[in-house]
């Protein structure tokens, strides 16, 4: 099964490009192998210049930096694997001074383990677009932000878009959690996996995980790739994922 890292990483970049062209106050740009992409949501990673190849284009990568800087307030420069003196360089001339791994992990279909009994999952559904204010508010009290910080990030017509599904977990009718999964080039991807603090320790951040999984599977993927903090790798290597490719993102203090 293909899970290189050039397929996981193109997978993700196709879903990050689609996210900035239907989020409402999104934007996209290209020059060579370099991007921007923008989703105005106060998080830096959702806006960033990057490289899609392993070996960027620091001319066209710094057009792109100051394109994302000029427009967003919290932003990131993120390159492929282990970052060199030259592109640290860079971004330290655009105020870039913070530097953070990000590791990208990936999982054929086949591979996946499913914890037994979890094709039961009455708690965790689809929402569409009509929910997203719904969805937004889950997501910030899941991820325990400001409130405002995702701004309009899943507003407009993004929970109806093609390759995009989002999910709520719910107990007693109540948003407790979330997740999102996006389909691109065969692949799924597996985001905002969260959950509030009052229903953790439960296990829900995995039902929503495999909720999503199994979905993009049956739509038609083969496999999956997902990016991970410190403390969610754990879950996600218990049930197949393994890393890919670790990059390197660079951020402001």
């Amino acid at each position: 099964m293909n899970i290189t890292a050039d397929r996981m990483a193109a997978a993700y970049f196709d879903a990050f490009e689609t996210l900035c062209t239907v989020t409402p106050k999104g934007g996209y740009a290209e020059r060579g192998t370099a991007r921007a992409g923008v989703t105005q949501a106060g998080v830096a990673t959702l806006n960033a210049a990057y490289d899609r190849s392993t070996e960027p284009d620091l001319g066209s990568l710094d057009e792109m930096a100051t394109e994302v800087g000029g427009q967003a307030a919290h932003w990131s420069i993120i390159v492929r694997g282990e970052a060199d003196d030259q592109v640290a360089d860079l971004a330290a001339r655009h105020g870039l001074l913070e530097r953070a791994e990000l590791p990208l992990l990936a999982c054929a279909a086949d591979d996946l383990t499913f914890r037994a009994g979890s094709t039961e999952r009455p708690s965790v559904r689809q929402v569409g677009a009509a929910e997203n204010d719904l969805y937004t508010d889950a997501l910030t009290r899941s991820f325990e932000v400001p409130e405002g910080l995702f701004g309009s990030l899943m507003g407009g017509a993004v929970l109806d878009a093609e390759p995009v599904t989002g999910y709520l977990a719910e107990e007693s009718g109540r948003p407790v959690g979330t997740g999102l999964g996006m389909r691109t080039s065969g692949v799924v991807g597996v985001f905002n996996i969260a959950v509030v603090p009052s229903a953790r320790g439960r296990g829900l951040g995995r039902v929503i995980t495999e909720t999503v999984l199994r979905d993009g599977i049956a739509a038609g993927a083969d496999a999956a790739y997902l990016h991970t903090s410190v403390m969610g790798r754990p879950l996600y290597e218990s049930m197949g994922f393994t890393l890919v490719e670790t990059w390197t993102m660079f951020h402001a203090r």
